[in-house]
């Protein structure tokens, strides 16, 4: 009697079903929702975890033996895999002309000359730092002398090469003075408006190669503000103009750019430039916090070249992990 009173298995489970089907509108219409409070950033910031949701869902289903739960986490799960299959694969490739570095050596850095010697080691033709400090900035240009002939420095970034430079100046990304775990480094006099982005030609024998170097302002989760991204965002919106202006075809932008490329306030970069670890990386290239890797806001984009390989480097003292790409004429 009681066995007929229960349920079919399409009967089954239909909160297991509803949130199934909720969370692959989710994914597939992550760009719809809004961004009041910085809802929709923080969503697309950690896009690639819902994915979790889908396993976790299917034992539920399978427990209630729901089969009308087991059908609906088709959609999150084919959504999921049309936005990050992709980086399942592997998709690197062998034959780079060029490798960059590109990595937030953090201002509390420890072991600055440390830091120093493990990206040189890593072999990377051009090196890209931000966060730099007044006090370790001198270490770096040190350290870094015997590999990198030619280096500059503006503000908090800086960018060392094995090729010749030129061109140097500073974009504007709109940051209003020093914010952030660097500040606290820093004196009043330091903490004016400091350049946090620069722009330069790298030397190729194939031609040259303009190349951005970024640090865009922090993100804050605020208990009565929501998730705040208004200087990070107004920055990337400025890089955004400048890449939209350069006029050499071939562009590489490296930093720390506290954001992941699934995140609506990069359109402006990503519709004129490719990501590497999109493009060639195996696996989804987290570089940050260094601890417990969770999002990749450390980025290598690239315009006018071929993105062969990404990968992270180990620590090295900072909250972040150092990115490095392979690119090919």
């Amino acid at each position: 009697m009681r066995a007929a009173c229960r349920p079919g298995p399409w009967k089954r489970g239909p909160v297991l079903a509803t949130t199934a089907l909720l969370l692959g509108l989710l994914m597939l219409l992550h760009a719809e929702i809004t961004d009041l409070g910085g809802l929709g950033s923080l969503v697309e910031t950690f896009l690639p975890w819902f994915g979790l949701l889908v396993p976790l869902l299917l034992v539920g289903a399978l427990w209630r033996r729901s089969a009308s739960a087991v059908v609906a986490l088709l959609l999150p799960g084919l959504v999921w895999l049309d936005l990050f299959g992709g980086l399942l694969g592997g998709t690197s490739h062998q034959g780079a002309d060029l490798t960059v570095v590109s990595h937030n050596v953090g201002a509390g850095n420890p072991d600055p000359a440390g830091a120093a010697r493990a990206l040189a080691a890593s072999g990377a033709d051009v090196l890209a730092l931000v966060e730099i400090t007044p006090q370790a900035g001198a270490t770096y240009a040190k350290e870094l002398a015997q590999r990198y002939p030619h280096h500059t420095v503006r503000g908090t970034v800086g960018l060392w090469s094995k090729l010749p430079l030129s061109d140097t100046r500073t974009v504007d990304v709109a940051m209003q003075g020093m914010a952030g775990p660097l500040a606290r480094h820093l004196s009043a006099e330091e903490r004016k408006p400091t350049p946090r982005a620069l722009r330069t030609t790298v030397t190729t024998d194939h031609g040259p190669i303009a190349v951005y170097v970024a640090h865009l302002g922090s993100v804050r989760l605020m208990p009565r503000g929501g998730y705040r991204t208004e200087q990070r965002d107004a920055g990337a919106k400025a890089l955004g103009k400048a890449v939209a202006a350069e006029r050499n075809e071939r562009v590489v932008l490296l930093g720390d750019l506290n954001g992941t490329m699934d995140d609506r306030a990069f359109a402006g970069l990503t519709s004129r430039l490719r990501s590497v670890q999109e493009a060639a990386g195996d696996g989804f290239g987290f570089s940050w916090p260094a601890a417990f890797p969770v999002a990749r806001i450390d980025q290598i984009l690239v315009r006018g070249l071929e993105p062969k390989s990404s990968w992270v480097l180990p620590a090295t003292g900072s909250d972040h992990l150092p990115v490095a790409a392979g690119i090919s004429w």
